[in-house]
């Protein structure tokens, strides 16, 4: 178990919080500061925020004897990404006001919004919670959002698995009703902490993240979640589900101690009651035997590999009171979103809109942001999120596909995700420069820059139909999981990345790096070369990461 004595500086500001409170309260009211208190900048993240700032801007204030502009990104708890279209229409509403006015869709299948100031943080909040919405545990040391495959077209039980996405996320929250006094001044009813069985006083050693994968579609890269659930449908009926634990992306450079790793799988369980028991136990596996004296290294897939798979899975029995069942076979054959039209197997209709890296805002070339809130209005279409930052207008009844169709043509999506190239919409990358304080490099506002190029060599080499997995970090945070995708690009310093290649296209295989601290021309050249190869060498139906593992990287070219 974690050594108390050893403890970080985070653990402590945990403990002594008094249920995630702190000094926040004290904190919003300082008017002299746009910050919060030091050892509130870690509580804040608990109720799904991180104070930031524009770096930007940072030379240009600090030349005029300015303080940093700082401002709060806040983000949503969005279960399975499924938003009411009352709801888009108030988060549009609320973008505009309060932030930036870009809606950011995230690769956990929520929303988030930049740019907000302290004082504007409370009446933010308070205009979600009117329509039913809040940003508990969107961030911090808990269970974040828990994401579930979105295109309902997948299955025919992709509602009743879908569902247990909001289930998982309710048993998951914190007990403590600090968010609902601070941000929407509930009268406090005791001075005591409430108790928290899961949580306690010290809540997990860091992040945890649960995602719900329905095969043969793996969009949710279910294996890069600290714990995932593989959805297992024998002659129609769910019979329950593969549990896999030890995912997670995240490294640092030049610290061989972290790595990223994919989720192993520990058997199978059937019943909801035991599924329900199994993921409680696994959290509080982590809680319990977690590092929480050295962050970097806090993450469940350390935990995992410092006890090993066995001794992990032994105390997962145990704590369940049940064996697991031996794990049931599945097979994954893609990552991809399935854009266009798509009718489910109820007769409602989606249409999966190419969203480029998330960003909803309306430029010079397409009104996006107004579209959406004019499909909003009618009321006729829910909207779902993608864990590959991209948008489903869902659950449109027959009858009135014909008018959300006239509006998708009348601000040209249809043409707009219709004429994208398979690169293009397989790309992702992190919010990076200028917000996150985390970021090395550029991602997402240089990634489409980046693709443009790129398809200049593809159609040189007459790959333009492939559909490769490219994907952008401004740091090995992984917040894209770059080291999931058949390209990947982490940054190292401003205009410098490392390259790695040779994922595959079901999400079940690690990329590796193959080139360090390239610029862009460099980046260009070695994809140049990698497309050459790849177009006179590959067999058939190979991937380009299969090509590039086999052809490449096992021959240490």
């Amino acid at each position: 178990m974690s050594e108390e004595k050893k403890l970080s500086g985070t653990e402590i500001i945990k403990m002594a919080s008094h249920g995630l409170r702190g000094t926040l309260k004290e904190s919003l009211s300082d008017e002299i500061t746009g910050s919060v208190r030091e050892d509130d900048k870690s509580l804040i993240k608990f109720h799904g925020m991180y104070e930031q700032d524009n770096r930007d801007l940072r030379e240009e204030r600090a030349a005029k004897k300015l303080d940093r502009l700082i401002s709060f990104m806040v983000r949503m708890r969005i279960p399975g990404g499924l938003l009411r279209p009352d709801q888009w229409v108030a988060i549009h509403h609320i973008a505009g006001k309060y932030s930036t006015g870009t809606i950011k869709i995230t690769t956990r299948q929520t929303i988030q919004l930049h740019g907000i100031l302290k004082s504007s943080i409370k009446p933010t909040l308070q205009s979600f919670n009117k329509v039913q919405l809040d940003s508990i545990s969107a961030c911090g040391d808990v269970n974040r959002n828990v994401i579930c495959s979105s295109n309902p077209n997948i299955n025919p039980l992709h509602r009743q698995i879908h569902s247990l996405a909001a289930e998982i996320s309710k048993m998951m929250m914190p007990k403590t009703r600090a968010y609902y006094e601070i941000w929407l001044d509930e009268e406090k009813i005791s001075e005591d902490t409430e108790p928290d069985p899961l949580y306690q006083d010290r809540y997990l050693p860091r992040k945890f993240k649960i995602g719900i994968g329905i095969p043969p579609n793996n969009d949710v890269d279910v294996l890069a979640n600290d714990l995932g659930l593989i959805a297992i449908i024998e002659n129609g009926a769910l019979s329950g589900f593969n549990i896999a634990v030890g995912g997670a992306l995240s490294s640092t450079h030049g610290n061989p101690d972290t790595y990223p790793r994919l989720a192993t799988v520990l058997g199978f369980v059937a019943g909801k009651d035991n599924l329900f028991k199994a993921i409680y136990e696994v959290a509080s596996i982590q809680r319990d035997f977690g590092n929480r004296s050295d962050r970097k290294l806090a993450r469940i897939k350390y935990t995992l590999d410092r006890m090993g798979i066995e001794a992990f899975k032994t105390e997962l029995e145990k704590r369940c009171g049940f064996k697991l069942e031996k794990e049931r076979p599945y097979k994954f054959n893609s990552r991809k979103d399935m854009y266009g039209w798509l009718q489910d197997h109820d007769g409602n209709w989606h249409f999966t809109l190419f969203i480029e890296n998330g960003r909803v805002l309306d430029d010079e070339n397409l009104a996006l942001k107004t579209a959406l809130l004019e499909i909003a209005e009618t009321g006729k279409a829910n909207f779902r999120f993608t864990s590959n930052q991209n948008l489903i207008v869902s659950d449109i009844k027959d009858e009135d596909k014909e008018l959300v169709e006239s509006l998708l043509n009348k601000y040209h999506l249809v043409n707009h995700t219709a004429s994208a190239s398979g690169l293009r919409k397989n790309a992702i990358a992190c919010v990076a420069l200028p917000t996150c304080p985390l970021a090395f490099a550029e991602a997402q506002r240089y990634m489409p820059d980046l693709i443009t190029k790129m398809e200049v060599l593809l159609s040189k080499h007459d790959l333009m139909q492939e559909e490769i997995l490219t994907r952008m970090t401004g740091c090995p945070n992984g917040c894209a999981r770059p080291y999931a995708a058949e390209i990947g690009l982490i940054g190292t310093s401003p205009g410098r990345y490392n390259l790695h290649i040779g994922g595959d296209r079901e999400g079940t295989r690690i990329n590796q790096k193959y080139k360090e601290q390239l610029d862009e021309k460099a980046i260009l050249e070695e994809v140049d070369l990698l497309f050459g190869k790849y177009a006179t060498e590959r067999l058939e139906k190979e991937t380009f990461g299969d090509f590039t593992k086999r052809k490449i990287l096992d021959n240490n070219i």
